[in-house]
């Protein structure tokens, strides 16, 4: 039952890839007058609705999977509702306060997703060494941020680092402790990745391909979480 959800988000993704990719070749060859300006905000607010039942579809694969349940599924639907709600935020483009809110919802999301690790069961050792390493590369992808991130927006970025750094070690720590399944790493890792894409659209390089990379590791992520109920 989870497919026709699958299908959903895909071809919403590949509508909202298609909208990024024809108003970026247009910034680039067109001089945006008016008349320019009207054209990209329709586009943009049926990407925006593609990208909301994008997002729908992970929600719909959650209840279709059971997720109401049980005490695990709940709390991976919590976390999945607080991803959608941050995802409605961040299509408010242009919008300091919609992306500021929109880091808080995405968060509270990864608290949700530690939840649902320590609710699995999370091996402390593997927990600490995992959090060492990531906490290295955080600091590196911190370095390479903080030159273009400024005033309050510095520290909810980095709160928001420190935040997924501790649910990708959470993940180790889970993997450690209920062997047979690397999903919840491979999930945490496509998450994290796709964070950094959005970082570097949102912060330092504005351009078609973080989308085309981010997006898809994203929604992979997300369903693989609901691969965990």
């Amino acid at each position: 039952m989870l497919w026709p959800f699958v299908l959903l988000t895909s071809i919403a993704l590949i509508v909202v890839l298609y909208i990024e990719y024809r108003e970026a070749a247009v910034v680039q060859r067109q001089r945006p007058d008016q008349g320019a300006i009207r054209a990209s905000h329709g586009t943009l607010f049926v990407a925006a609705i593609a990208k909301t039942f994008a997002s729908l579809g992970f929600i719909g694969a959650a209840i279709s999977a059971g997720a109401l349940s049980s005490l695990v599924g709940q709390t991976l639907f919590i976390a999945l509702v607080w991803s959608f709600i941050g995802d409605v935020l961040l299509v408010l483009r242009g919008s300091r306060i919609a992306f500021m809110f929109g880091i808080a919802a995405f968060l509270m999301a990864h608290l949700g997703y530690v939840m649902l690790f320590r609710l699995r069961g999370i091996d402390m050792s593997a927990f600490l060494i995992a959090f060492a390493a990531f906490a290295l590369v955080a600091f590196f992808v911190w370095r390479w941020l903080a030159a273009h991130v400024a005033g309050a927006m510095r520290v909810a970025v980095a709160v928001y680092i420190a935040v997924i750094t501790l649910m990708v070690a959470c993940a180790v720590g889970t993997v450690v402790a209920v062997p047979g399944s690397l999903l919840p790493l491979v999930a945490a890792c496509l998450f994290w990745l796709s964070d950094i894409a959005v970082a570097r659209q949102r912060f330092v390089q504005r351009s078609f391909w973080n989308r085309a990379v981010g997006l898809p590791l994203y929604f992979a992520a997300q369903f693989l979480f609901v691969a965990l109920i």
